[in-house]
């Protein structure tokens, strides 16, 4: 990919221009070093025109139906004339590093609509499949005028504690007739959610759909207040049908009704800001710290020793960062 100025990028980003969010989202992906300066030239021209935007996570075990539900439910939000982006993390295999990357072809309704935009990134290497540069993905899908944020996230446990931490609403998708319900999800997931939606409520599975309804009432009740205000919904829906679709989005602009007057909505956003700060101090230390030469070999001389069981993690982590 051919690169240009900052400017370009940042004029094509507000213009609006599919082609040009893709080539800076893809800056925001690399791991080069020139890349990444360019990308962050491009977040900081980006910044006064982020932050207008809903964002949503939606998380649920495979086969829930996620890919259904964001294709009805996008369907459903541009018919009210939203803008909608669609970030999609795809698990990437830890042996071939490789990834699936298939939503687009998943959505196929979604993927041609003029006022959505799709963009599928492989998990990497980040703790529970959140891509790394989700964050200033949203920024910039935010600057090119999208309204609503939804990110899709692979859905395997980790991942949820992640995409909290970028998002306004956190929408749980479940359905029933699979087992033990209660005991197929981590309650820690039921308690961060803003919302349970139970998919697939239709046909011979509306019965047991609504008694999973009320399981999931029940329980919830028995968790801590939440700071937002909020008190966690409960609802069924079919997204291959399309019910249910219209009254999650009612549900989740009163959500942001709610929590914009208390003023929880805009606490939780500059949070959010903190965490990815030190997330990102983080990995930059990480980053230089094993750059350095002496300290690679030494590394390597520590893993070594480890292998052979002649020393502990916490005393090679001592000696490493006692030789600074």
């Amino acid at each position: 990919m051919k690169r240009h100025t900052s400017s370009y990028y940042i004029k094509g980003i507000l213009d609006h221009d599919r082609v040009i969010l893709s080539q800076s989202i893809t800056l925001i992906e690399s791991t080069k070093a020139s890349d990444q300066l360019l990308a962050q030239e491009i977040i900081t021209g980006c910044l006064p025109y982020t932050g207008k935007s809903i964002r949503i996570g939606i998380t649920g075990v495979p086969g829930v139906g996620k890919s259904t539900f964001i294709e009805s439910f996008g369907t459903y939000l541009t018919s009210i004339h939203k803008k909608i982006a669609v970030l999609a993390v795809d698990p990437t295999s830890q042996d071939s590093k490789g990834s699936i990357l298939g939503d687009k072809t998943r959505m196929d309704k979604l993927s041609v609509n003029p006022n959505a935009y799709i963009r599928p990134s492989a998990s990497g290497n980040t703790l529970g499949g959140v891509a790394q540069k989700t964050q200033e993905t949203v920024l910039l899908c935010e600057a090119a005028g999208y309204d609503v944020i939804l990110i899709e996230t692979v859905g395997v446990g980790q991942s949820e504690i992640e995409v909290k931490h970028l998002t306004d609403f956190f929408l749980l998708l479940m359905i029933a007739g699979a087992g033990d319900e209660l005991q197929g999800i981590k309650r820690g997931i039921m308690e961060m959610a803003d919302a349970i939606l139970i998919n697939k409520a239709e046909g011979d599975n509306l019965p047991k759909a609504k008694l999973a309804k009320r399981e999931y009432k029940n329980a919830i009740h028995l968790f801590p207040p939440k700071e937002s205000g909020w008190i966690a919904q409960v609802e069924l829906c079919s997204a291959i049908k399309q019910e249910g679709i219209k009254e999650t989005w009612n549900m989740i602009d009163s959500f942001v009704n709610t929590t914009s007057i208390n003023g929880f909505f805009e606490k939780n956003r500059k949070r959010q800001n903190m965490y990815w700060f030190e997330q990102r101090l983080k990995e930059e230390i990480i980053t230089r710290f094993k750059a350095d030469k002496e300290n690679s070999l030494l590394i390597e001389e520590l893993k070594n020793e480890l292998n052979k069981g002649n020393i502990t993690p916490f005393e090679a982590s001592r000696i490493l960062f006692e030789r600074q």
